[in-house]
């Protein structure tokens, strides 16, 4: 009966987050480069809003190690009480890098923290240095580009190029709203 109550009043089930779309991203980054110039840096982070508690700051330790064998693994917190991960691998080994990325996210969804977990990105760059990263928001369960310039600013005209060269590839965010701007992400 709800599910009547909800199409009448047009109210949608939130996205289940798929984690697995997070393979899809080294053949995405193949068709990135092609149309656009964008390649892997071989960095890539996991944002989630730290719980207080033993359990939790266990499970993080654990997906800290567990992404910390196959190369360095970065804490830091930012200003709105976000933690972030930072993992760096060869620019060479984009599916090792979204591998770990993977492990940390369902090591917390896996633990119940779940609704903690905001968004993971990887980062990409082109030639002349300029840098985009593409975001997986949890929630969604959707991926949005992100390409900062400097002054806190946005390349609005790079972000369209990259959705619509992987449109087919991934499942991108389709409220523009929602593409959040993560200045001074780790690794972008």
């Amino acid at each position: 009966m709800s599910s009547w109550w909800d199409a009448l009043l047009g109210r949608t089930k939130p996205a289940k987050p798929d984690l697995n779309q997070l393979f899809a991203l080294p053949s995405a980054a193949i068709t990135l480069t092609a149309a656009t110039g964008f390649g892997p840096t071989g960095t890539g982070s996991v944002c989630f809003r730290a719980v207080e508690g033993g359990a939790f700051a266990q499970v993080a330790d654990e997906a800290r190690a567990l992404i910390g064998m196959s190369g360095p693994v970065e804490q830091s917190a930012d200003s709105y009480g976000y933690t972030w991960l930072l993992v760096r691998h060869d620019p060479d080994d984009l599916g090792g890098l979204v591998t770990d990325l993977h492990a940390v996210n369902d090591s917390l969804e896996g633990a119940g923290f779940g609704p903690s977990l905001l968004c993971s990105l990887v980062a990409f760059a082109d030639g002349s240095g300029r840098r985009m990263a593409l975001v997986y928001l949890y929630k969604r369960g959707t991926f949005y580009p992100f390409a900062p310039l400097a002054g806190e600013r946005r390349d609005n005209a790079a972000e369209l190029e990259v959705r619509a060269a992987l449109g087919d590839e991934l499942k991108i965010e389709p409220d523009l709203a929602r593409w959040f701007p993560l200045w001074g992400a780790p690794g972008l």
